[in-house]
């Protein structure tokens, strides 16, 4: 096994190359992810699950060259490993079935052949392969419980119309999503990017936090007042604005793929 360079893990400024244009690995690891996303749904997993498909994909090829392994091959147990974290078992020959349909649209499902029993010797082959090389280690902390734990609070601060009429919950999670096409779950913190994708909604939809012109901290460094039975917070004291601004970029940087990418 050959472990790729630390330049390969996590996407960012590294995804295109000196003439601006995007790396193959970037575009592969792209389509795979998007691959990921589409089998999850229907698959019928949670949002969870699928995050947890997608980072584990992220970070095995943050320790393997894109050339070693076939990457729908590690996808299809990305997804099978996920299913097994998150407490969402998937059936191997499912797996298999909606991944076939992916590839060949309108196929009918395999037949229970050599061909279907190699596939999915295969997929279990390659699952212990990734446990192996993530040393167990396949358990994560997703942004979602902290997006939406932010949402709340900040519908509780924001003006009851501004927030009625503005989807910033719904783009938000879109966003949150979407973000998991590149590596940012690898390069930042849970809680960062949960601020960030509420960040770029705000500003997507012109809503200002109250008074925060005139606050000396930005809104994500400021004490939320609490509901009932819960205690002061701050959103992410440790988090500046800089961060933000590479979380947005990467995102922003994601979106100009799949204009790029068929």
């Amino acid at each position: 096994m050959e472990a790729g360079g630390p330049g390969t893990c996590g996407g960012g400024a590294e995804t295109r190359g000196s003439e601006g244009r995007l790396a193959p690995e970037s575009r592969v690891h792209f389509r795979v992810t998007r691959f990921i996303m589409e089998a999850g749904v229907k698959l019928g997993m949670r949002s969870i699950p699928i995050a947890t498909a997608c980072t584990i994909y992220h970070k095995f090829f943050c320790e393997i060259n894109l050339d070693a392994y076939d990457p729908y091959l590690v996808a299809m147990s990305s997804l099978y490993l996920a299913g097994k974290v998150e407490e969402q078992h998937l059936r191997t020959r499912d797996i298999i079935n909606v991944s076939n349909r992916y590839f060949h649209p309108g196929s009918d499902p395999l037949e229970l052949d050599s061909r279907f029993w190699e596939i999915r010797d295969s997929i279990v082959q390659c699952e212990l392969l990734v446990l192996r090389v993530l040393r167990f280690q396949v358990s994560f902390q997703h942004p979602h419980k902290y997006l939406l734990h932010y949402l709340v609070s900040l519908k509780n601060w924001l003006n009851r119309y501004s927030w009625q009429r503005t989807p910033v919950s719904i783009t938000a999670w879109a966003l949150l999503q979407d973000s998991y096409h590149g590596g940012l779950c690898l390069r930042f913190r849970a809680q960062h990017i949960a601020v960030a994708v509420i960040h770029l909604a705000l500003q997507a939809y012109g809503v200002e936090v109250p008074a925060e012109a005139e606050a000396e901290k930005p809104w994500w460094q400021l004490i939320v007042p609490p509901r009932p039975g819960m205690r002061f917070h701050v959103f992410s004291e440790d988090l500046t604005k800089p961060t933000i601004d590479n979380i947005v970029s990467d995102l922003i940087q994601i979106y100009t793929m799949d204009t790029e990418i068929p």
